[in-house]
């Protein structure tokens, strides 16, 4: 445990500003670095955040600040580089997801993680969007009884034309594999988080975007050991009724023997029980700014918490490399049409 946990951010893209913000309002932690191979770049953030050291040369900046974590923030094809610098240095490191280019870049960095005796925990933050955590509670408080049936339809409505997602995340038009890798990834995640672990998975997959390299639509069917069936429907061309369709990034339904449970693109968690008419809504505290009810600052607090206060920690390299197979499974089956087993 630690009084004040010290970190070097590594990357200064479109979303990295929520991490930066995230660790300056963070109490008992300080940003002692800024990399980014553009060193103009790496020093504009330096003083927009207020930090004081910056550098085009990520192990440069690990050796001269000996922080406790490196917060990598960048694209998949950096991840392993950045693992094998701050093992290295004997340095904890935070990924950004997709946590490497495939499963294999990925066990390869949890073996060197593993090697080095450091932490390397990926930055996964849907789980930690303040509405899966309440309805965590309310089903670990089994208000739906036996959960059966579930149904998320992402809907962020930022995908059409040739002009898509170029104001915010370019690349993402030049990804190869984009709506399972990029996105669908996080709901992977969540519903392990909320459901367990599945036995199989059936998708279909397809681009509907033609100016876009991979696939922005699909379906994943899966069954989980529970007897629960879930389908993850996915089109990024199509927004949900919302004032903010990147909030939610979608709606779900979750059904069990005792009621029904609704999340609406405005964060409200609806309940209703079993042979009742009536929705009720279920309070719960949380902050609608930044990304997603501020899920960034509260993944970061939570990994904060750990090395603060010796709490658990959630989704660590090896843990999410079973998110990074049922990816591989799921394009797998959608390219041969197969059910596939776990």
């Amino acid at each position: 445990m630690s009084d004040n946990l010290t970190v070097v951010c590594s990357g200064t893209g479109y979303f990295s500003q929520f991490h930066y913000e995230a660790w300056n309002r963070l109490p008992g932690a300080t940003i002692v670095g800024v990399n980014n191979r553009n060193r103009d770049k790496a020093m504009e953030f330096a003083q927009r955040f207020n930090i004081g050291d910056y550098d085009n040369d990520l192990q440069r900046l690990l050796e001269r600040c000996k922080p406790d974590l490196v917060d990598v923030i960048t694209p998949p094809e950096t991840h392993l580089q950045a693992v094998k610098i701050a093992a290295g240095l004997g340095i904890d490191v935070i990924c950004q997801k997709p946590f490497g280019e495939n499963l294999e870049q990925a066990q390869e960095m949890t073996r060197i993680a593993a090697d080095a005796g450091i932490k390397l925990i990926v930055h996964e933050n849907f789980r930690f969007m303040p509405w899966y955590r309440k309805i965590k509670q309310l089903l670990d408080e089994n208000r739906l009884g036996e959960v059966l049936n579930v149904e998320f339809k992402l809907r962020p409505g930022d995908g059409q034309g040739p002009e898509a997602y170029l104001a915010r995340q370019p690349y993402f038009q030049q990804m190869p594999k984009f709506l399972v890798h990029e996105t669908a990834i996080h709901l992977v995640d969540t519903f392990r988080f909320l459901f367990g672990e599945p036995n199989n998975l059936f998708a279909k997959l397809r681009r509907c975007n033609p100016h876009i390299k991979g696939e922005d639509a699909g379906l994943i069917l899966f069954e989980f050991q529970n007897r629960i069936q879930a389908v993850f429907d996915g089109n990024r061309l199509l927004d949900h009724c919302a004032t903010n369709t990147r909030r939610t990034m979608g709606e779900m339904e979750i059904a069990g023997t005792h009621g029904e449970l609704r999340l609406n693109g405005e964060g409200g968690i609806l309940l209703r029980e079993f042979g009742r008419q009536q929705w009720v809504e279920q309070p719960y505290e949380w902050r609608d700014q930044h990304f997603g009810g501020d899920c960034v600052f509260n993944t970061i607090e939570h990994i904060a918490a750990h090395y603060l206060t010796g709490a658990a920690l959630e989704n660590q390299g090896f843990e999410y490399l079973k998110n990074i197979e049922i990816e591989q499974a799921i394009y797998h089956s959608a390219h041969s049409g197969n059910l596939i087993a776990f």
